[in-house]
């Protein structure tokens, strides 16, 4: 078999050495035949990994606010489990968490930055989802939750 590839590889580089400049590149396309993809074992799909539990850390640098896209009331809605996407620590940690309760609704507020140690380190960009739980002075109830980092 390696004496037929070979003899096959220096027919095809004979047949192009012959060939016009121009060419090349189509007399090649045209002469390769096409293969099945080669069968390999199934890929299955990642392990799905549970959100990160993290608590708000202070003293981060640069904070800004940061949206979440679940919330899940807990401890029969004394708490909400709020999850989010954010990047690795130390280069993206929770500084903290502001929570502002009415009568109508509950609006909280995540705040992230970096850690101080991050201040000099290359960080990747990489997708973590993270949670966390946060403690409401009454229980949820019938009252709306709202994101505050989406309110202008």
């Amino acid at each position: 078999m390696t004496a037929t590839l070979l003899a096959g590889c220096l027919a095809l580089v004979a047949g192009c050495a012959s060939e016009q400049p121009s060419q090349p590149a189509q007399r090649v396309a045209a002469t390769t035949p096409a293969r099945p993809p080669v069968a390999s074992e199934p890929v299955s799909p990642a392990p799905t990994k549970k959100p990160e539990a993290v608590k708000p850390q202070g003293n981060a640098i640069n904070v800004r606010k940061v949206g979440w896209t679940k919330a899940k009331p807990v401890a029969k809605g004394r708490q909400v489990q709020l999850t989010w996407w954010s990047g690795v620590e130390p280069c993206t940690i929770l500084d903290r968490v502001e929570v502002k309760e009415t009568s109508k609704k509950v609006t909280i507020t995540l705040y992230e930055g970096a850690a101080p140690k991050a201040r000099n380190m290359a960080c990747i960009m990489m997708a973590v989802e993270k949670t966390t739980t946060v403690k409401l002075k009454k229980p949820l109830g019938e009252r709306k939750l709202v994101d505050g980092a989406k309110i202008k």
